[in-house]
């Protein structure tokens, strides 16, 4: 009876470094679309990979991170490139919002920005790896599920980031 009652505590014990996730949880995220031009003129954007070891691994995805209690999604993006890749970033306009719903009734709503300014040298503090690419060669990542949308409307043309 002893080892069923610990056993049983033992898993009810949610583990730290999993966020714990209520049905209709929605987590509020802002992302950043740095853009750069080329040496060809052509713009272009960063991309970058998340680890093994980290969830959703070595999917592609936007610099950014979650909205903080009592930050505006800017100051959050701002906070987030600074923590994950050491720049200081000039936030621009709102590009598009995206509610992503997840199959274990968890939500995302994501907020996206563009970066066309900052301080500081592009460092990769926290990704298996960071690229450049043109808005034609996104499809070609393997990109979040809650990215897609947007990844297909750049790669069209559809969403201008003027």
């Amino acid at each position: 009876m002893a080892s069923k009652l610990k056993h049983s505590v033992k898993n009810s014990i949610p583990k730290l470094d999993q966020p714990q996730r209520k049905r209709g949880d929605v987590r509020l995220v802002a992302a950043a679309l740095i853009l750069r031009h080329n040496p060809e003129g052509s713009e272009e954007v960063l991309v970058c990979q998340r680890r093994a070891d980290q969830a959703m691994a070595l999917k592609w995805e936007f610099p950014g991170g979650k909205i903080e209690a009592g930050e505006t999604a800017e100051e959050a993006l701002k906070r987030e490139l600074n923590e994950e890749l050491g720049i200081h970033a000039t936030i621009e306009k709102p590009l598009v919002r995206i509610r992503h719903n997840y199959r274990n009734g968890g939500a995302v709503d994501l907020q996206f920005f563009t970066v066309r300014e900052f301080g500081g040298e592009l460092e990769n503090r926290i990704f298996k790896e960071m690229r450049w690419s043109g808005f034609e060669d996104l499809p070609q990542f393997d990109f979040l599920a809650a990215d897609l949308g947007l990844i297909r409307d750049l790669a069209a043309g559809k969403i201008s980031v003027s």
